[in-house]
């Protein structure tokens, strides 16, 4: 039987190379990609209503709970009595780090509601867990002329399933609840999405 030299069998080292070669470019990109999404958070971490999400709940569609309480005012507030109008409740805590960042959009909100006349939403804050001073020195503060509505035992936030604040709930001109937004929202947003939810603004 003749000589035939057979090669040499390939080291660890040389082995592992070629699968080395395939693994490193997909361990690249994986970096890239987290990477590129930490610069997207970081970006957008506080731009007001870049949190906020619509939000599912088992009373879209269906006729808004009972809401009958005080404003801070000491008018009485019944929403029954609000049929005709856009209403937009905002749940609010004057101790809430997302509420105070989203108190200039509320009143960009309502000045720009306020200028549509009779077609405009009609906004009201909710206050959750919360006492009349603090409120009340926070408005005085940074604004916002709209009614605020106590809720002292929390019956308002529970007949509604609020899971924090801030939470925002629009309501039809039939009493009917349309959309919840769990988060901060913007002006433009909410007022962009009260227009695809029939709002006429002319």
């Amino acid at each position: 039987m003749s000589d035939v030299e057979l090669p040499e069998p390939a080291t660890a080292e040389a082995a592992a190379r070629p699968k080395q070669r395939r693994v490193a470019p997909f361990v690249a990109i994986a970096v890239a990609v987290v990477l590129l999404g930490f610069l997207w958070v970081l970006v957008g971490a506080d731009a007001p209503g870049d949190d906020a999400e619509s939000a599912e709940t088992p009373l879209a569609g269906k006729p808004a709970p009972t809401v009958v309480s005080t404003t801070m005012d000491g008018d009485s507030f019944d929403l029954a009595r609000r049929r005709g109008s856009w209403v937009v409740l905002n749940f609010f805590n004057s101790t809430c780090v997302p509420c105070i960042r989203e108190h200039p959009e509320l009143v960009d909100f309502a000045e720009k509601q306020a200028a549509l006349g009779t077609n405009g939403a009609e906004l009201y804050t909710v206050v959750f867990d919360d006492a009349d001073g603090p409120v009340q020195d926070f408005f005085a503060e940074n604004g916002g002329d709209w009614p605020i509505i106590r809720d002292p035992d929390g019956t308002i936030g529970v007949s509604f399933g609020m899971s924090q604040v801030p939470e925002t709930w629009v309501i039809s001109p039939t009493g009917i609840v349309v959309a919840r937004y769990i988060g901060t929202i913007t002006a433009d947003g909410l007022s962009a999405d009260l227009v695809g939810y029939g709002q006429q603004v002319s």
